[in-house]
């Protein structure tokens, strides 16, 4: 039985020329695990926020067509009805997050609509959540995935049949990815819920969704089963989504005679054992990068750096304790560990945003003590998690100069053309920063960074939010960016940013230095993985699966394994 049906719809926002939404014609049946994808722009939020009524009743466009939930048409009911019967997590979640304690804050809405078992609703909303043992703690305790699913349980304490999630792993390590999914398969098959989510990740689609939607210039191309979507590779990749890295494997090894054209393709690592262990293998695995033994001079240096924070109840917290760590000239390195680790802190320790409680900290052989933030800013530079919060003027151009101007830097003018040439955002220079999409964000955010040329140069979490093709293109400039700036560290919880990027990685847990080393070394330790809770990319463990001593870290090297002709452009 259908729980949603779209008729006919067609969207199209204030002052835009053409519609989001084009015609679509589209029927969810009751109990699904849906995945909605496409590239930017093709109508995925649109979509979801037409469901929830958000779409016509609070944004204002032109509509036409018909979406009945449940029977009941979303033009004759109010915001505040669906909300009980569609509850949606937006990609911006902490926004959801109202109250000050996790109890309060799953039982708000139930409260706010006079609902006189509020309590009794947000505490059965915590256990559907795995946050039942967190009631009374306050939600600045919470990691970044627990808080996640705090917005969720705020939602189901409504007792919604549908629930839609706006990219919910966008932001999380493997981990709490993986708790977010098993959540949701949980309310779906044991409560009945309806799951649709916004997905860049195809991997968890292979694993947890049973039909995948695909929105090509705001109309529905197709709904299938999840495994038939996702062997669709031309037409995925077409759309600028990249079906799971197995799936390309074999697709590749398909299209060069080495598997046979009927052989219906795998999607996880588990469909694709069988498959691959059953093909000769040609080649011996590569061999291992070790960490070289030359060493450039210290960039950065911590000794003994301890960081708390004061609880509001219990003991401090304990960032750091007594860490040491030194950063060298000339390297490319990932900052890699679970949410809360510590690796935000450790950049901002860096730039003088934060002082240490203990230890000291030293920026190219200078210690940082009673050194302010404005007098570092020709040495280092942090671009933020939040590409908008670089921005201050009304215009890219404006943005990427202020620095320049203010310090009064020798041809301002000219190196911010050259910044805006180098970046490909001349065609945006007018444009204000906030109101651009991810991926010129991102662009935009690292033209400021690295505008007074400093020497070292942070990011956190620069692929965060992107799709794959979007990710792609930040990757190539980052790249680029070696020409520019000599010693680059990035926070990220991407693998397959830090395995094609980085030469270095430093694993942080438990307010120390785990790991440091090369991906060999790194990700060769599964020991270490399994402590920290780190993942290499999926082709990974299917080259161990294959061979035992494989370290691929891409679909080119793990193709190699059964023969270096065959190629794939990923």
């Amino acid at each position: 039985m259908g729980v949603i049906k779209i008729e006919n719809l067609s969207y199209t926002y204030p002052g835009a020329d053409t519609p989001t939404l084009d015609h679509i014609n589209l029927e969810i049946m009751q109990g699904d695990f849906l995945a909605v994808v496409g590239n930017n722009g093709c109508g995925k939020s649109t979509l979801c926020k037409v469901l929830n009524g958000l779409i016509p009743h609070f944004i204002a466009g032109t509509f036409t067509g018909q979406v009945r939930i449940d029977g009941q048409n979303t033009l004759e009911s109010d915001v505040g009805a669906l909300a009980k019967k569609v509850g949606y997590v937006y990609q911006d979640f902490e926004n959801q997050i109202v109250r000050p304690t996790v109890l309060d804050d799953a039982s708000y809405a139930c409260l706010n609509y006079g609902m006189e078992d509020y309590i009794e609703r947000g505490r059965d909303a915590l256990v559907k959540c795995g946050l039942e043992n967190r009631e009374n703690e306050y939600i600045w305790q919470l990691s970044g995935g627990q808080t996640h699913l705090l917005a969720l349980a705020g939602a189901v304490a409504l007792g919604p049949d549908i629930l839609i999630l706006d990219e919910p792993i966008a932001q999380l390590d493997p981990g709490h990815a993986d708790r977010i999914y098993q959540v949701l398969r949980d309310l779906n098959e044991k409560h009945g819920k309806t799951i649709i989510v916004i997905e860049h990740h195809t991997e968890y689609i292979a694993e947890y969704c049973r039909h995948v939607l695909l929105l090509q210039n705001g109309r529905a191309a197709w709904l299938l089963p999840a495994h038939e979507a996702l062997n669709r590779v031309e037409e995925l990749q077409a759309s600028n989504i990249y079906p799971p890295q197995v799936t390309l494997a074999a697709h590749a090894l398909r299209t060069n005679g080495f598997l046979p054209a009927s052989c219906a393709l795998p999607t996880t690592v588990e469909e694709g054992r069988s498959i691959f262990r059953a093909l000769p293998r040609t080649a011996k695995p590569a061999p291992r990068i070790q960490s070289s033994g030359t060493e450039g001079q210290p960039a950065a240096e911590f000794r003994d750096v301890t960081v708390s924070y004061r609880s509001v109840k219990g003991e401090p917290h304990v960032v750091f304790d007594k860490m040491n760590l030194t950063v060298r000239r000339g390297e490319n390195i990932a900052l890699i560990g679970s949410n809360g680790a510590g690796k935000s802190t450790l950049m901002k320790l860096m730039v003088g945003l934060l002082k240490p409680s203990g230890g000291e900290i030293f920026l190219n052989g200078i210690t940082m003590k009673n050194r302010k933030p404005e007098q570092l800013s020709r040495q280092i530079s942090l671009v933020y998690q939040n590409p908008e919060e670089m921005f201050i003027k009304d215009s890219i151009e404006g943005d990427i100069a202020y620095a320049m101007q203010v310090r009064q830097v020798e041809n301002w003018e000219e190196k911010t053309q050259e910044l805006l040439t180098r970046f490909r955002l001349t065609g945006l220079a007018g444009r204000d920063g906030r109101l651009l999409s991810g991926g010129q964000m991102r662009r935009a955010s690292l033209a400021i960074g690295i505008a007074l040329n400093p020497g070292l140069l942070l990011l956190d979490e620069p692929t965060a939010n992107l799709d794959i093709a979007t990710r792609k293109e930040i990757m190539r400039t980052l790249n680029e960016m070696k020409e520019i700036t000599e010693t680059v560290m990035i926070a990220t919880h991407d693998m397959q940013l830090v395995c094609e990027w980085a030469d270095r990685i430093i694993v942080l847990s438990g307010g120390r230095v785990v790991g440091d080393g090369t991906r060999d070394e790194i990700f060769a330790d599964t020991e270490l993985a399994r402590r920290v809770g780190i993942r290499p990319p999926e082709i990974f463990h299917m080259g161990r699966e294959v061979c035992q001593d494989a370290l691929c870290y891409t679909v080119p090297e793990f193709i190699r394994l059964f023969r270096k002709e065959v190629s794939h452009a990923e």
